[in-house]
Order: structure tokens, then sequence, then C-alpha cells
């Protein structure tokens, strides 16, 4: 493997097709596609700052460096990137990527980022102002996560997520096959219109949650005080160990809880219309 150490580049894709290349305390100015239609790449203590560096790259490693926000849209249409204890200043990173795993990132500008991207492991990753963050994703698998950024998660499917905190308006709307374990969700309208998703031992707060669901399973939940108008239009089997303050209207299933506030049914409750609600645990 060819090494670079201790070098600067800039302007137009220094280092396009580049195969085999390890850099070392590297700093990428102003300027396109420094690292463009390359293989078997390893950058170690880099900075990062011209706009894409990496496309089309199979194959990468990326530790200990740093994207400032000049590097917009660094790491596009890629598969096989480690990144480890690495700062994403930059916006817009990820997408059409396929195979990539992240342990100790920090990403305070996470917005539109993480698109149209499959088997995705994260770990100990914290992102910020992280609106429309995995939109259309799959195969995702997530460890030690927080999040600030709405309208998170939509359109994905096969996704397990533990341990996480997750402040996010609009999360998992339109999603299938979703999973999540010990873990405080916050924000308006939490999973409508989902398909199979599994929430075990989570704290959810934020109105009109769980609506519109298709097969929603809760297992030893609480919900807090603001947790009004649940469960309208939903498939539901739940177990919630806290006071819910209302439901609206739930299709069908079973929901036990500790105790309920106002249940509201009405003419356009939809078929088969027979959930039973019963206030006991």
């Amino acid at each position: 493997m060819k090494i670079i150490k201790d070098s600067e580049f800039e302007g137009e894709r220094p280092l396009f097709g580049s195969d085999d290349l390890r850099l070392e305390n590297v700093t990428i100015h102003t300027g396109e596609s420094a690292i463009k239609n390359c293989r078997n790449i390893e950058a170690v203590d880099c900075r990062f700052e011209g706009k894409y560096p990496f496309w089309h790259v199979n194959g990468f490693r990326i530790d200990r460096c740093l994207f400032t926000p000049g590097a917009r849209a660094a790491l596009w249409y890629s598969r096989g990137l480690v990144m480890t204890d690495t700062l994403v200043e930059a916006p817009k990173m990820f997408r059409e990527m396929h195979d990539l795993r992240l342990e100790r990132v920090r990403i305070p500008d996470a917005q539109e980022t993480m698109w149209h991207c499959s088997a995705i492991r994260l770990r100990d990753v914290e992102v910020a102002n992280a609106d429309y963050i995995f939109m259309h994703c799959s195969d995702i698998d997530i460890d030690g996560y927080r999040q600030d950024g709405n309208y998170s998660f939509q359109y994905c499917r096969d996704v397990v997520i533990r341990n996480a905190v997750i402040n996010s308006k609009d999360a998992v709307w339109n999603t299938e096959n979703v999973t999540i374990y010990d873990s405080e969700l916050t924000g308006e309208y939490l999973g409508w219109h989902s398909r199979n998703l599994r929430l075990v031992r989570c704290r959810i707060s934020g109105t009109q949650p769980l609506c519109y669901c298709d097969n929603l399973v809760m297992e030893d939940c609480t919900m807090a005080d603001d947790c009004d108008r649940a469960f309208e239009d939903s498939s539901v089997h739940a177990s919630v160990r806290s006071h819910i303050v209302s439901i609206v209207n739930p299709r069908t299933g079973e929901i036990h809880c500790q105790s309920v506030g106002d249940i509201h049914i009405d003419e356009f409750i939809k078929q088969p219309a027979d959930c039973r609600i019963i206030s006991d645990l």
C-alpha cells in the first residue's frame, strides 16, 4: 500500500483513480472530487475541506478525521466504509451507499444525511440538526445513538435500534419492520403509517403517537402525559406500564395499561372496531 504523509492537496481530482492508498495527516483543501473512483483507501488524522472528496469509492477506512463544512456531500455512491472517531461538520453526507459502519462519530449538522443507504451499522453515534436523516434506508442496526432532528427514519425498513435518545417529530413514518429497544422517543406523531413497528421498554412522549399503524406491538413501555389521542386507526397489541391520557378509535387488537383517561370512540372508527382496552396493570 502506498503511503502519503504530512501533505496537502487542492484543486480538482488530485488523487483521482488511486488504489491501495493510505493517507496520514493529509489536508484536502478547496476543490472537488479529491479521491473519486478509488479502491482500498485509508485516511488517518486527515482534514477534508473541499467538496465531494469520496465518491464512487469501494472499500475505505476513515479514522480520527475532520470533515469541515466545506466538504459537503463528501461520501456518496460508495460501499465498504468503516468510519471511527471522526467529526463530520459537513452537511448532506452518505447517499446511495452500501455497507457502512460508523463508530464514535459526531455529526452536528446532519440534515438530509444518510439517504438511500443499506447495510448500516452505527455504534455510539451522535447527530444534531438531523432533519430528514435516514430517508429510504434499509438493513439498519444501531446501538448507542442520540439524535436531535425531525422527520427521521421515514420510509425505512428492517431496522433495529437499541439504547437511543431520539428527539424527532414525525419519526419512523411509513416504515416496515422496525424494532426499538430501551430508548427514549420524543416528538409529535410518532410512527404514523408504519407496518410491523415494535417498541420494547421505550419511553414515549409527544402528541398523537402511533396512529394509522398496522401490527403495532408495544412491550413494557411508558407514555408521558402529553401522549394524547393515541392509536387512532391502528391495529395494536400493547403493554403500557403507565397512564394513557387519551385513546381515539383504535381499529383492532388489545391495549393493556395502568390506567386511561379519555377513550373516544365515534362513528368514524374503522372496522373491525374490536380493540379491547384493559386498564389493570
